[in-house]
């Protein structure tokens, strides 16, 4: 049978490092560290006093003031990501068939400050009373794709994914497949995050999966390097607009990259450690670069999940290694979150983004604060400046707590 394709032909982003496409990546380029102490509750008794909090982020510059009041931070920064990627794409709202359109947008763990203020208050009073009827619409994680849904009238499939770190993977694997087998023809995808709230942070602290550097924060999120130890929380939203190919041609449609290929496998083997020499995350490659109907050499650049933790860093690295063989020294890794932090849902969208623009400008970012390499860890990171590289395909790879694995294959779009 033959595949529909499937390319970008939009994307916004609500980064720690920058709101917007363009700030986004220039941030990237120029290693932009989106570490700083917490500004969002009080952290002076928490292990770990620091995250890439999204900055100069104001809610009424976007949204009516009772909006506002209704909506959780993710669902804001899931619209305003969308709304970016929608504005990108130049497509027609009232030209589109809407029945043919539709949102898949995840989110790792939704409305985490709405259930942390309302609980509180309930605690504070003991009146059930007191709590607001918007409670439920702005803490379930499905809320950010309706609200995108309804806010431009799009009636195609709908609902959100949640699989840890990998859920935006696998909105935009998602999205992709319902293209590609014919029930829609473009589709809005990503995943957002506002977890920088005290029971996330004490949370990952109880399982002591966060950097605790509080004296060098700006150092603490070091991917592949011999001195991390654990991953920094970040915020935000991205976005993709993915469409059949035959539609965006025939609207004229700017188109970003194609979407070439997708790997999904799970690990079945632990709720928070990756299986060893990450043997998910090999298949899921595999997988991807198959789909594509690519070979390993094919691949030059992956945007890694490089969370900056102990084990997942080695793990992905033995995983290139283990799937591209000698190939894999001439591949040039990254990991954005050493300047973003780990954006848990929304992570895969930020990183897809990155991957398309790394493709487009023929530049992979640097990886950051990787000054002293683990002897395990011992590809090509870009480490410390760009690396300029010619470009033709690329992964995007995602991996969540619960094993869940996603590779995301991007590359050049050739008619």
């Amino acid at each position: 049978m033959h595949k529909r394709r499937v390319v970008v032909t939009g994307y916004g982003a609500v980064t720690p490092i920058g709101i917007g496409v363009n700030n986004y990546w220039n941030a990237l380029v120029n290693g932009q560290n989106g570490v700083d102490l917490i500004t969002k509750f009080d952290a002076s008794n928490f292990d770990t006093k620091f995250a890439a909090e999204v900055k100069n982020f104001n809610p009424s510059d976007y949204f009516e003031k009772k909006s506002i009041k209704r909506t959780d931070p993710f669902t804001q920064y899931a619209l305003v990501s969308a709304q970016e990627a929608i504005e990108c794409s130049n497509i027609n709202l009232d030209k589109v068939d809407k029945e043919r359109f539709g949102v898949i947008f995840g989110s790792g763990i939704g409305g985490m400050e709405a259930l942390q203020s309302e609980h509180f208050k309930y605690f504070q009073y003991k009146n059930p009373g007191q709590i607001s009827p918007f409670f439920i619409p702005m803490m379930i994680a499905d809320l950010a794709a309706g609200q995108i849904s309804i806010k431009y009238g799009l009636k195609g499939p709908n609902y959100a994914t949640t699989s840890a770190c990998a859920t935006a993977s696998h909105a935009i694997a998602d999205a992709f497949m319902i293209i590609q087998r014919g029930s829609a023809d473009v589709m809005i995808c990503g995943g957002s995050e506002a977890a920088i709230a005290e029971m996330s942070i004490g949370g990952f602290n109880a399982m002591k999966a966060l950097s605790t550097w509080n004296d060098r924060y700006k150092e603490a999120s070091r991917p592949f390097d011999k001195d991390r130890n654990g991953f920094v929380m970040g915020e935000g939203a991205g976005t993709l607009i993915l469409e059949e190919l035959n539609h965006a041609k025939n609207r004229g449609a700017n188109i970003l990259a194609e979407l070439a290929g997708i790997g999904l496998t799970a690990d079945a083997y632990h709720i928070t450690a990756p299986a060893p020499g990450g043997e998910g995350a090999v298949r899921s490659m595999k997988i991807a670069i198959e789909d594509a109907g690519l070979s390993v050499n094919d691949i030059n650049h992956i945007n890694a999940h490089g969370t900056s933790t102990p084990y997942n860093d080695v793990n992905e690295t033995i995983a290139i290694k283990t799937l591209f063989g000698d190939h894999a020294y001439k591949i040039v890794v990254n990991s954005t979150k050493s300047m973003t932090g780990h954006l848990l849902g929304a992570a895969g969208g930020i990183e897809a983004i990155a991957t398309i623009l790394a493709i487009q400008n023929q530049l992979v970012p640097p990886t950051i604060n990787l000054t002293n390499p683990d002897p395990e860890c011992d590809l090509n990171y870009s480490p410390l400046k760009p690396t300029p590289l010619n470009i033709y395909a690329a992964i995007s790879n995602t991996f969540g707590f619960g094993g869940h694995n996603a590779s995301l294959l991007f590359k050049k779009f050739e008619e």
